[in-house]
């Protein structure tokens, strides 16, 4: 069993990330809930029927955790005394209790698989984080997905990870972060990777990290509280303006927690971007309009199931591009009991729980 620490979510050079940290109540409090529902009255039938894909499921190989652990060790950051245990056997069992079927497994967590790695370490490291993935995949058929790894800090090397990760590990798209050395996904440096993401109509999953610029900007708070949902609307932001959005429209993108603050930004993007030259006609990076753009985006739920979340993430896309996702292990598996309480009808919630999902990756459709 590996054990997995919850702090490695923050960025490792910010002084409050070493002295502020989750509480180990806090970090249990899923793990209880779960518990608790076991004597609670028994869900109605639609619910019980319901298929669940979690589309933001993370894993840790064991050579990607002792880095981890070395690279925590090398800057002085003392190590979260409450560790959430991770393993294979843990995940299927945890998935078990909360009725996923599917767990669409990807790494996306501070600092990626950089480490201060060179380019060659970095995507040897992402070749076997794919391959652990690609392992549990064929050792526990129809349980588990995978949106694979990439450097991103060569790019030969990150074009040869891609053909190997969808045509030989026929993985179900392609797992990245919201920036890779303070450059976010709209870089011009990444344009030939999203040409051959592009060609390939790839899905696409982007999770959010703490970038190096900011990790000193948190209000008391550790940086991923703040700073992690920001660098989500930074990088969809960097794809608009850039042209990306509108250049690699075969591409199917999904982003995590609700589009971090992207529902709120939305409108005053628009206001200060909608018109291009005096005009009134819809700016050439942003075809559908800039909030159309946003609208052809995906969204999963992990973590952002308060009803002011949601509520905004339904005002600005529909039903149809919304994901359940969790956010294991640092938050609880079996999150769709909240969503139940949001006013999604069960066409919805049969919708957000697998049917987007299959949507996007047709091998996951039962």
């Amino acid at each position: 069993m590996i054990s997995f620490h919850p702090r490695r979510h923050q960025f490792a050079s910010c002084a409050c990330c070493q002295s502020t940290g989750l509480s180990r109540r806090q970090l249990v409090c899923g793990a209880v809930a779960i518990g608790a529902a076991a004597v609670l009255p028994a869900a109605p039938a639609a619910a019980r029927e319901r298929v669940l894909i979690d589309t933001h499921h993370h894993f840790y190989p064991p050579e990607y955790q002792k880095l981890w652990l070395d690279w925590e060790d090398q800057r002085k950051i003392p190590h979260f005394a409450g560790q959430v245990a991770w393993s294979k056997a843990k995940a299927i069992e945890d998935m078990d209790e909360a009725g996923i079927r599917v767990g669409v497994l990807s790494i996306a967590s501070t600092p990626g698989v950089w480490f201060n790695l060179d380019a060659e370490k970095a995507s040897r490291l992402a070749r076997d984080c794919n391959d652990f993935a690609a392992a549990m995949m064929r050792d526990h058929p129809g349980r588990f997905g995978l949106f694979a790894t990439l450097s991103m800090l060569d790019v030969d090397r990150t074009l040869k990870e891609i053909e190997y990760a969808l045509d030989t590990l026929k993985a179900d798209g392609i797992g990245l972060q919201t920036n890779y050395g303070d450059k976010w996904l709209g870089h011009a440096a990444f344009t030939p990777v999203f040409d051959e993401l592009n060609r390939r109509n790839a899905v696409v999953y982007v999770h959010p990290l703490v970038a190096s610029c900011c990790a000193q900007l948190s209000v008391g708070a550790f940086p991923a509280v703040i700073e992690v949902p920001h660098d989500t609307t930074r990088t969809i932001t960097s794809l608009l303006l850039s042209g990306g959005l509108a250049r690699w429209r075969n591409i199917n993108w999904l982003f995590s927690h609700a589009g971090g603050t992207m529902p709120m930004m939305a409108g005053r993007i628009e206001s200060f971007y909608a018109r291009s030259g005096g005009t009134s006609a819809a700016p050439a990076f942003a075809p559908e309009g800039i909030m159309g753009e946003f609208r052809r985006l995906n969204y999963d739920t992990a973590n952002s199931t308060s009803a002011a979340a949601i509520a905004a993430l339904r005002e600005l896309v529909p039903v149809s591009r919304i994901t359940y996702g969790s956010d294991y292990p640092y938050f609880a598996l079996d999150q769709m009991t909240k969503l139940e309480q949001l006013g999604f009808d069960e066409s919805d919630l049969r919708a957000i729980g697998s049917g987007n999902a299959c949507r996007l990756i047709p091998r996951l459709t039962p």
